[in-house]
């Protein structure tokens, strides 16, 4: 998504500079050779003053208000699904530049629980979505499928066997269980019979400034426990936003739009 916010950076600056200049200068400049005819403007301005606002709208509502983003893995199953459209709340957690993402107000921190977008460490060209499961100062542990928070494991309630469609299919089997993170308890897949990875277990202490992430699909998700050395934990400077909203799924391994899926909000 890093070249799309760069070439809607450009187009916007490039009209807004064209129609600054042309409603300073320009457009004098032609009236006055012109005399009593009739002024034609050249395309590029024409273009450039109807776009720029339009363009001027879409920067500002995506870099401070709210960015779609698609998902196109299943390391969030069953909480978000591949094909899932979302949007993400930008100003959560404080304001940042486009293509930089450097925060220049501060409005709050992600608390734990939270479904966030960011860029890897490992891949701070790429936007991955997890959940935060460790704030600083915590320290969070895995082992035999439980997640330990401060040396207490977390309870999980199991609510059956996961069936699941499409894309999603390859989750089939897994059981489905309520993790009871505090404050935030929500549904989490765990597989017994082949699981992808390795079971990612160890034990880790969150340095301040950086949060342990977890995906929901616990035997498929590339998150903080498979991370490289010494990058086990994500950058404040990386977070992107807060997920709140899926508002669009399509798979079309599944029949197309799941119309039940459509507005709903993500625990």
């Amino acid at each position: 998504m890093v070249w799309f916010e760069i070439a809607l950076v450009v187009l916007t600056l490039f009209t807004g500079l064209v129609w600054l200049v042309d409603k300073l200068w320009l457009r004098k400049r032609r009236e006055e050779r012109a005399g009593l005819l009739e002024v034609h403007e050249p395309m590029v301005i024409d273009y450039s003053r109807a776009f720029f606002p339009v363009l001027a709208a879409v920067l500002c509502l995506r870099s401070f208000v709210a960015e779609p983003f698609r998902i196109p893995s299943s390391s969030m199953m069953p909480t978000l699904l591949v094909g899932d459209f979302i949007l993400v709340n930008k100003f959560a957690y404080g304001l940042r530049l486009p293509i930089n993402n450097h925060k220049f107000l501060s409005i709050g921190e992600p608390e734990r629980g939270d479904v966030v977008v960011f860029h890897p460490p490992q891949y701070p060209d790429q936007d991955w979505i997890k959940r935060v499961v460790g704030l600083p100062g915590d320290t969070v542990a895995y082992r035999n499928d439980t997640v330990y928070l401060n040396g207490q494991p977390l309870s999980y309630e199991p609510q059956g066997t996961y069936v699941g469609k499409g894309r999603g299919s390859e989750a089939t089997g897994s059981r489905l269980l309520l993790e009871q993170l505090p404050g935030r308890p929500h549904q989490v897949l765990e597989r017994d019979d082949q699981p992808y990875f390795m079971q990612g277990e160890g034990e880790w202490t969150v340095p301040a400034g950086y949060y342990f992430v977890m995906g929901d699909n616990r035997d498929n998700s590339e998150d903080s426990r498979f991370w490289p050395e010494g990058m086990h934990f994500l950058p404040e400077a990386n977070l992107r936003g807060k997920a709140f909203l899926v508002w669009m799924h399509w798979d079309g391994s599944a029949g197309g739009v799941d119309f039940g899926r459509l507005g709903r909000k993500i625990p």
